[in-house]
């Protein structure tokens, strides 16, 4: 089962791929990697079957990082999101982190404005999920001062993966002189992006120490009074 979850992750970064190729068809492709994203919720609980109210928590968590989004956007890479999915997968596991990550960029876009750069924010705040659920065992994390290094470290993450699909859209996914991997062209890109980034990463953590003991507290009582999104 493990293996077959792999493979789907594997084809979530094949259709991010295939965004360079058929980028008018990103909306599609959007969906196509929500699909797989379910796909791998529903593996991981392979062993018993999904209440609605899962389902349901799982929408209100997506809601509340697209919603939260909004009210931000004037302000370049400020925003809850992130740390609204932080805290998604620290509680509810990497499947649950990954796939609120997922739905919550598509979902906000349909606001803010939908593009070829969706598939990567979806991928993006994904791997936030995923990797929050991932680690959350570690006995580092289970501090503050690990959570806030994880903040920080994703608020440049996920500046740089959208780098990359500008400087793929930018130079056509060239490495030659003037493409990708060019020095006069990589170096200055993502030091343009190193502010903005900057801004994302401390609003993760102001976000985090104002906000996350209560966000821990309050999801864990839901998981553990209605035994949510937990193998039985």
């Amino acid at each position: 089962m493990r293996v077959l979850q792999l493979l789907l992750l594997l084809g979530v970064v094949g259709i991010l791929a295939s965004t360079l190729v058929w980028s008018e068809h990103y909306l599609w492709l959007s969906f196509g990697i929500v699909i797989l994203a379910i796909i791998i919720f529903l593996l991981h609980f392979e062993r018993r079957k999904i209440v609605a109210r899962e389902i349901v928590l799982l929408a209100v968590m997506a809601a509340i990082a697209s919603v939260s989004r909004i009210p931000f956007a004037a302000i370049p890479s400020v925003q809850p999101t992130t740390f609204v999915i932080m805290m998604a997968g620290f509680v509810f596991g990497k499947e649950s982190g990954f796939i609120i990550g997922v739905v919550s960029a598509l979902a906000s876009n349909m606001i803010l404005g939908q593009g070829p750069w969706t598939p990567w924010q979806m991928i993006a705040w994904g791997l936030v999920g995923f990797s929050a659920g991932l680690l959350r065992n570690w006995s580092v994390m289970k501090g503050t001062i690990g959570k806030v290094g994880f903040a920080i470290i994703w608020g440049f993450l996920f500046g740089w993966i959208m780098n990359i699909w500008g400087l793929l859209a930018l130079t056509g996914g060239g490495t030659g002189e003037g493409g990708l991997l060019d020095p006069q062209v990589l170096i200055p890109y993502f030091i343009s992006s190193a502010l903005f980034d900057s801004m994302h990463a401390v609003s993760n953590v102001v976000f985090l120490l104002l906000f996350g003991g209560v966000w821990v507290k309050l999801l864990e009582r839901f998981k553990m009074k209605y035994g949510l999104l937990e193998y039985k």
